[in-house]
Order: C-alpha cells, then structure tokens, then sequence
C-alpha cells in the first residue's frame, strides 16, 4: 500500500514540474505600457537623478514608440541624461540625431544650447571639478564646438531665454581660445620657430579681437618681426599697439629688443 502511494506523489510531482516547465516566463512590467507611461516614468528617473534609469525608459520609449511627440522629447531629454550621467559622446550624438531630424521643434534653441553646453564641460575630469586648472592649457577642439553652438544659439534665436547665458559664455570662451593661441605663440617663441609664433599671435589679432590677449600678440609680432629683421612690419605692428593699447609693456620691451639680442 504504501508503495503505491509513494508512486501516486511522484506522479503528482513529475505533472506538477511539466505544467511549471510549460508556464511562459512572466513578462516585464514594461511590455504593456503606454507611451505615456513610459515617460512620465522617465521624467520622474530624470527629476530624482537617476539617470541611468531615465536614459534606459527613454531609449525604450523610442524603440516602441519612434513616432510623434514624445519621441522627440524622449531624444531631447535621454541627451541631457546623458550629460548628466557623464557620457558627452552620447548627448552629443543624441542632440545632432535630433537637431537633423526636427529641424522644427519648438525646443530648437535648448538643442543648441544644451550641445554647446556638453561640449563647454566636456573632458573635465572629477579631480578638475574640485582642483581648477588653466583653461588655457586644455584641447581647444571642445571650446571651438561649444563657441559654435553657442553662437548657433545666438544668431538663430536672439530672443531665447538661452541666448543671455550664451553670449556670457562666448565671451569667456573667445578669451580662452585667444589665450591658448598665445600660450601656443610664446612656446614657439622659445623654441626660435618665429614664423610660426607670429602666425598664431596674428589669428588672435584677426579672429578674437577685443579679447585680452590681443596686446600680447602684437608684442609676440613686433618681438618676432624684429628678430627676423623685418623693422617695417615691426614698426607697423607698434604703431597699431601704441595707438589701441597706449602704455602697454610690450611696446618697451619691442623696442628695446634689438639692443637686448
């Protein structure tokens, strides 16, 4: 008797694990939401900082949902996560796909303010967060895509509520860039390529004009000129410092140049 009841609970046993086997694994919580939903759980991951999760609902959202309103803000919001969330190389290429497939949106001018604002921060490291470096002595390529965008900003919405902050970034970004020329000048200054000195000093003149910087590229001109000994370039180089930038050092210093060398 008790043999057959043992094989009685091994055959209700063996049914019960078929009928578990053939059971569908139970689905994502995601696979029955809206497009709605989607986003609003994506905003409030955004709103809290986690955003890693937000870029996960949006990224989502766009692969359900790749069509109408809330994809394009989906994209545009999933960029600023991904600022955030310390990866620039996505925001950008997240801001660039949405900036060449809705040239029309009503969010165009934060498009190209949040780009030049990922571009303005990027390859700052943590350390640099809490330790300042010259700005001066890092890669310009990042500053010269920010300027870009910021000046973008500028000319195509002069009224945006973005355009005040980023014609303050310009200006801080036209002094950088002018001063990274001039770092770059002075370097080649000691290393005797003259030629290639005054050629940076002259793109400060020409391209950041009223920047700081610009005495000191006439002075790197004028030093470099007379070194070469081409005195008449020197001399209009002077005379173009002393009538815009009366007093400043250099022009002692250039003048005083040839009796030094």
């Amino acid at each position: 008797m008790w043999f057959l009841k043992f094989l009685s609970l091994c055959l209700v046993l063996w049914l019960g694990g078929c009928a578990w086997l053939d059971k569908p694994p139970p689905k994502q919580p995601e696979a029955d939401w809206t497009v709605e939903r989607f986003y609003a759980e994506a905003k409030t991951a955004l709103d809290a900082g986690d955003y890693q999760k937000a870029i996960s609902f949006y990224e989502q959202l766009e692969a359900r949902y790749p069509f109408g309103a809330y994809a394009q803000q989906a994209l545009l919001e999933s960029a600023y996560a991904y600022y955030k969330f310390n990866e620039p190389e996505s925001a950008l290429a997240a801001l660039d796909r949405f900036i060449r497939l809705y040239p029309l949106n009503s969010h165009m001018d934060y498009a190209h303010y949040l780009k030049g604002l990922v571009s303005f921060h990027r390859g700052v490291g943590l350390v640099e967060k809490y330790i300042p470096r010259d700005e001066t002595q890092r890669d310009p390529e990042s500053a010269r895509n920010a300027l870009k965008s910021f000046k973008t900003l500028i000319q195509r919405f002069p009224d945006s509520k973005y355009a005040e902050d980023s014609a303050q970034r310009i200006v801080y970004l036209r002094n950088r860039l002018a001063q990274h020329e001039i770092n770059v000048a002075h370097y080649y200054m000691r290393r005797g390529a003259y030629i290639g000195a005054i050629n940076r000093a002259k793109y400060v003149v020409e391209n950041y004009q009223r920047t700081p910087p610009v005495p000191e590229a006439l002075t790197i001109m004028a030093r470099g000129y007379e070194i070469l000994g081409l005195n008449e370039l020197k001399e209009d180089t002077l005379r173009v410092l002393e009538a815009s930038f009366p007093g400043h050092p250099g022009i002692a210093k250039a003048r005083m140049l040839k009796a030094v060398k």
